[in-house]
């Protein structure tokens, strides 16, 4: 029986051409690679045709989702050449490593201990040493900056015997061991490499006659020993927690950025297009690559002839040769590129970065693959409605009028209430409220949202509803309570807006936030009058409203005494919105009500001059006061005796919005005028920030024509009929259309 362990580089092309060579030549008939053992039972998958990497393994806990890990594989990775040799030749293979549950406790416990240290404040600063890469001391002493760069040159990019290249990667980590240079992971690789050992013994005791072993380089002096003694493990493994873990595996799509060292979820890679070609092209590496970087090119309507892949061919050969490599690395190419094909231009280099050196694409899985219920539900749906789960953005212009485009908006709907962030809701311009614009962007990670909440149901629907009375029991505010409301709508989920109408009418009878009520009437007052394109049965929102408003009606004055200019502005804002939401409402008792209401905030001590200005605007607007009451109103609130400070407030809080009253109504102009005129120069100055505040909300039109009138002084009411006229104003044309208005206003 005899044992020989392929020590590789996760990922590595070179790694994987010598695991395809040695396999052929040792014919194993079991094949260990490095991997938790829960993951054992998928590899038997691998020989179907429909699995196309990149793919990853996802192992996750089946009572905690959110604890997870992924073990990612490309189509030139090592271990997925080893698992995908087993099962065409009906080879055994089977994972060897720490179980992902121990390891899930594990990390458990560090992040246990860690918060007990925050909660008793018992954190110090310690001073740890930096572990550095381990590789990078033979890559200095050999000359190389970089440690990948020197793995490159000696084993990747090595055309020696796959016997004889892992020998020399066998040689080249036990010197590093055998010196003492510790790994950054030191502490975790005792207990794993404990682990292997113990699951090649037992291996071993199955009287197999040949066991490859595939593992990362690092580990393979470790497993390089005498198995028949098992106490130092055993010892070492009592560190491993004993109870077990529920954890659950599937395989699922992967992508090529995720595959890159950038990612948050990569696996080393930096070019994973140029690593895939390396492993799908047998000869002429280099000169076939650049031939695809010249077409690249064309597509995009660049000239390129063949002289330029030659001149960059040979530029690049002689970089190689100037840094003493045996070999063109992909920097060489690279730099040949810049120099012979883009002229220096960096920016044309990036879309070759972005077009074959990232190369993106995901990775596909067959529907035979376990699945939760939940995750086969989205998978269906997903189908059904034709979509990819593609990174690259797309945009989706759905029409609510169509079923299918209902039906992906429901679905779209649903998945933004379960919080899988793969469809977001856009706007674009478009007539009518029957579009919808949603941008689609998927990321391998958000399959790990899904399957987190597979407890919640076996569908979107019932999931997803699920999880919207779960939350709407832990609401204590209206206003929340009325978003969850419309957002159920839209998503169809009838029992959700159901038990979302009984939550309001509860919090409405025991709500005492003015606020949080005025925040909230808005939108109840929208769907009570109007629903949505959905036709759902709102009805029942008509008492909730009339409640609320009369509650706002009573509170108002008390809610608006003694503000300050940042929580009036706020208040300011509030009663905008529900002096409209009040017209919406057509409700003329209530109406009446309202605007009483807003009289005695007015009329109020202790009011900010905004919220005065703002109310005494409204009111005027309504036609709730007198024109005598409201030219007695404004000629008091403009008075020299007031504060300037306090008339400066006043004049924003009733302008906010509204030019037309300066322009057209020359009472309130010749006022304002006067006012002005007699400040002081110092006041003035003091005053001019809150004056320009409030001038800069209005339309530059309207500007320009205040800045008009302004330069003419005091008006007369002759000289504003003198204006109009000035402006083309027709009588007869206005006579014509004033009847038709009359009809159209019900006057």
């Amino acid at each position: 029986m005899s044992i020989h362990i392929l020590g590789i580089r996760h990922h590595g092309v070179g790694s994987a051409k010598q695991v395809q060579k040695e396999l052929e030549r040792l014919q194993p008939d079991l094949i260990l690679v490095e991997g938790p053992p829960e993951i054992s039972d998928l590899f038997k998958m691998v020989h179907q045709k429909t699995f196309k990497p990149p793919l990853a393994l996802l192992v996750y806990n089946s009572m905690d989702p959110k604890q997870s890990s992924f073990y990612p594989f490309a189509s030139y990775s090592p271990e997925w050449v080893a698992i995908h040799y087993g099962q065409e030749n009906k080879i055994e293979v089977r994972a060897m490593d720490l179980p992902v549950s121990a390891s899930f406790l594990i990390q458990k416990k560090k992040e246990e201990v860690l918060l007990q240290q925050l909660d008793e404040e018992e954190i110090q600063e310690e001073i740890t040493e930096v572990v550095t890469d381990p590789l990078s001391y033979l890559a200095n002493a050999a000359g190389y900056s970089n440690s990948e760069d020197w793995w490159d040159q000696q084993f990747e990019q090595n055309a020696s015997s796959s016997e004889e290249h892992f020998e020399a990667v066998m040689y080249a980590m036990e010197t590093l061991r055998e010196d003492g240079i510790p790994s950054t992971m030191e502490a975790d690789n005792e207990i794993r490499e404990a682990y292997m050992r113990n699951i090649i013994r037992e291996a071993k005791n199955e009287m197999h006659s040949t066991i490859a072993i595939v593992c990362g380089a690092w580990h393979a002096p470790a497993l390089k020993e005498d198995y028949s003694d098992s106490k130092k493990d055993n010892k070492v493994l009592k560190k491993v927690p004993k109870r077990k873990l529920k954890v659950a595996a599937t395989w699922i799509p992967w992508t090529n950025s995720r595959l890159s060292f950038a990612s948050g979820y990569g696996a080393g890679i930096t070019s994973p297009g140029w690593y895939e070609h390396q492993w799908k092209t047998k000869t002429d590496v280099e000169i076939s690559w650049l031939t695809k970087v010249a077409n690249t090119y064309r597509k995009k309507d660049i000239d390129m002839s063949t002289a330029h892949i030659m001149e960059a061919y040979k530029l690049a050969v002689a970089l190689a040769a100037l840094r003493g490599h045996s070999f063109v690395n992909k920097q060489a190419l690279d730099e040949a590129v810049l120099s012979v094909m883009c002229m220096g231009d960096e920016i044309k280099m990036e879309l070759i970065k972005e077009k074959l050196v990232l190369a993106e694409k995901i990775g596909e899985v067959p529907d035979t693959v376990p699945k939760v219920p939940l995750q086969e539900d989205f998978e269906k749906w997903v189908k059904k409605f034709r979509l990819k789960l593609n990174e690259v953005v797309r945009e989706i212009k759905l029409d609510l009028r169509k079923p299918n485009d209902l039906n992906k908006s429901i679905f779209f709907h649903r998945l933004q209430l379960l919080e899988v962030p793969w469809a977001k809701k856009t706007f674009g311009v478009s007539k009518g409220t029957f579009k919808e614009l949603w941008l689609l962007k998927w990321k391998p990670e958000i399959m790990v949202k899904i399957i987190e909440y597979a407890y919640l149901g076996n569908s979107i629907e019932t999931a997803t509803q699920a999880k919207v009375i779960e939350e709407g029991k832990q609401v204590k505010e209206i206003a929340v309570a009325t978003n969850l409301l419309k957002a159920c709508i839209p998503a169809e989920l009838f029992k959700a807006v159901e038990f979302m109408l009984e939550q309001i009418n509860t919090l409405s009878a025991i709500a005492s936030d003015i606020k949080d009520l005025m925040t909230a009437l808005p939108d109840l007052v929208d769907l009570s009058r109007y629903g949505n394109v959905r036709k759902s049965d709102l009805s029942v929102l008509s008492n909730i409203v009339e409640n609320l408003l009369i509650k706002v009606f009573i509170n108002l004055p008390n809610a608006c005494y003694q503000l300050d200019e940042e929580n009036s502005n706020k208040m300011f804002n509030l009663i905008i919105k529900v002096n409209n939401a009040v017209r919406i409402y057509q409700d003329k008792e209530l109406t009446t009500q309202w605007y009483e209401a807003l009289h005695k905030v007015m009329r109020s001590p202790g009011v900010h001059a905004i919220i005065k200005g703002c109310t005494c605007r409204l009111l005027s607007d309504a036609q709730f006061l007198h024109e005598e009451v409201t030219e007695k109103e404004i000629s008091t609130s403009l008075s020299i005796g007031n504060p300037p400070q306090k008339v400066a407030s006043w004049i924003e809080g009733f302008l906010r919005g509204n030019a037309s009253i300066l322009i057209y109504d020359n009472l309130l102009w010749n006022l304002l005028y006067t006012w002005v005129s007699t400040l002081s120069k110092d006041i003035f100055v003091e005053m001019l920030p809150m004056l320009r505040r409030a001038f800069s909300q209005f339309e530059p039109e309207d500007r320009f024509q205040i800045g008009q009138k302004a330069k003419r002084g005091l008006a007369t009411s002759e000289s504003s009929i003198d204006e109009i006229e000035n402006k083309g104003f027709d009588e007869a044309r206005a006579n014509a259309i004033l009847p038709v208005l009359g009809e159209l206003m019900g006057i």
